[in-house]
């Protein structure tokens, strides 16, 4: 079973890598806002999978945590972009 969450690290890697290339080459603001947002929404599933892992349930509150700062970021992102 410890092989099946490796291979799950080793894709989540790799999409990190790819959006964290995105971020810096994106071609328009919208595309790194984006990019942001996946960033973190890979990093929860990172975290989440680590949750699982290693049994510790106090890092499900970093999960949600997360989530709504990277929401409000997103959000504030957007109407600045929107407004220019």
């Amino acid at each position: 079973m410890h092989f099946v969450f490796q291979i799950c690290f080793v894709f989540l890697s790799v999409a990190l890598g790819l959006t964290a290339f995105r971020l810096f080459r994106g071609r328009s603001a919208a595309d790194r806002i984006l990019a942001v947002d996946l960033l973190a929404v890979i990093t929860g599933a990172a975290v989440l999978l680590h949750t699982i892992v290693s049994g510790e349930l106090v890092f499900l509150d970093v999960i949600v945590v997360l989530g709504v700062i990277v929401f409000f970021g997103t959000v504030a992102l957007a109407r600045s972009v929107s407004r220019d």
